[in-house]
C-alpha cells in the first residue's frame, strides 16, 4: 500500500499569538500534553509495523509541535524507517534545530510558516539558514494579509532563490485583494491564484480517503481534515478495506492540504514528491517547475 497520512493529534497549544488563530497562546495541562505524547508514540509505533507499505507522514498540528521533544523524536524515528518515504511537519520554526542531525535528511521535510506579528524576519531567516546549512528540505510560507505585504516581498528578496515561498490567501473576506495585489503576490508565488480560490469539489474524485487519509490521536481515519465523518481506524487490522476513492461531499475546497489531492487539478504533476511539504517539483530549476506548472488549473472557476 502507498499511503500518505496527515496526522493531527490532540495537541492544540501554541507559543504564538496570531490574531486569526483560535489556538494562539493556548496552554495545555501536563496531563493533556502527556496524552498527546502517548497518542503520538502509539502512532509512530504503528507506522513502524507497516513494513510492507510505503508511507509518507505530514504532521498538521493545531498548535506548534516542534517545541515538544516528542515530535522531534517522532521525526527522527520515522525518517529512519526504510518504508517511510517522507516525514514532514508544519511549524513556525521557533524551536531549536540541532535534533535534525539525527534524522535521515533524505526523508525529512519542514513546512515553515513566517508570522510577521510574532517574530522578526531576521530571526526567521536565521532559522532558514540553519536548515540550509544542515541540508534540510523545506518550504516557507506566510498568510497573505494586506498589512504584511511589505514583509512578504522582503522575505522573498532575502530567501535564496531555490527556496519556495508560498502565500496562503486570506479568504475570510470576499474580494480582499485588489487586482494589483493579486498580481504582486503571483509574482512572489506563481501558485497564489490556485490558493486564492474555493475550488468546486462536490462530486469530484479525490485521493483523500484512498491513498491519502487524515488520522487523529485515537487512530480514527477521516478522508481529510475537512470532512468530519470517520471512515475507519488505523488500529483496526482491516482498516485498509475502508480506503477507496469517493466523490467529495463538500461544495468547495479552499485549503492546500485538501485541494492538492483533487484529481481534476492534476497537482501531483506540479508538486511531484513535494506534495506533503508543499514544494513544487523542480522549483529552483525554472524549466522543470514551469513545465509542471502548466498542468495546474490556475483559473478561479
Amino acid at each position: 500500500m502507498n499511503l500518505s497520512i496527515l496526522y493531527r493529534g490532540p495537541l492544540s497549544s501554541c507559543n504564538y499569538a496570531c490574531p486569526y488563530c483560535p489556538f494562539a497562546k493556548r496552554r495545555e495541562t501536563p496531563a493533556e500534553l502527556a496524552y498527546d505524547r502517548r497518542c503520538l508514540e502509539r502512532f509512530v509505533s504503528w507506522v513502524a509495523t507497516r513494513t510492507g507499505d510505503s508511507i509518507g507522514v505530514l504532521f498538521t498540528p493545531w498548535g506548534e509541535a516542534l517545541i515538544r521533544k516528542w515530535y522531534q523524536s517522532a521525526l527522527v524515528t520515522l525518517s529512519s524507517l526504510p518504508h517511510v518515504r517522507k516525514a514532514a511537519i508544519q511549524t513556525n520554526l521557533s524551536c531549536q534545530l540541532d535534533w535534525v542531525d539525527a534524522c535521515d535528511k533524505a526523508k525529512l521535510a519542514l513546512w515553515c510558516t513566517f508570522h510577521p506579528g510574532e517574530t522578526s524576519r531576521e530571526r526567521f531567516l536565521a532559522q532558514c539558514r540553519v536548515l540550509l546549512q544542515r541540508g534540510v528540505r523545506f518550504s516557507v510560507g506566510v498568510v497573505g494579509l494586506k498589512e504584511h505585504l511589505a514583509e512578504i516581498e522582503a522575505l522573498r528578496r532575502e530567501l535564496p532563490a531555490e527556496v519556495y515561498l508560498w502565500v496562503n490567501a486570506y479568504k475570510r473576506q470576499r474580494e480582499y485583494y485588489t487586482p494589483e495585489m493579486i498580481a504582486d503576490l503571483t509574482r512572489i508565488d506563481p501558485l497564489f491564484p490556485l490558493n486564492n480560490t474555493f475550488h468546486a469539489s462536490r462530486g469530484h474524485s479525490c485521493r483523500a480517503g484512498a491513498s491519502v487519509i487524515a488520522v487523529d490521536g485515537e487512530g480514527t481515519i477521516r478522508r481529510c481534515h475537512f470532512i468530519p465523518t470517520p471512515i475507519g481506524n488505523i488500529y483496526d487490522p482491516n482498516f485498509a478495506d475502508s480506503l477507496y476513492e469517493r466523490p467529495c461531499t463538500n461544495d468547495t475546497c479552499g485549503c492546500h492540504i485538501g485541494y492538492v489531492h483533487l484529481d481534476r487539478l492534476k497537482l501531483y504533476d506540479t508538486f511531484g514528491d513535494g506534495v506533503l511539504e508543499r514544494i513544487p517539483y523542480g522549483f529552483g530549476e525554472s524549466k522543470p517547475f514551469l513545465e509542471n506548472l502548466s498542468h495546474a488549473h490556475l483559473s478561479t472557476e
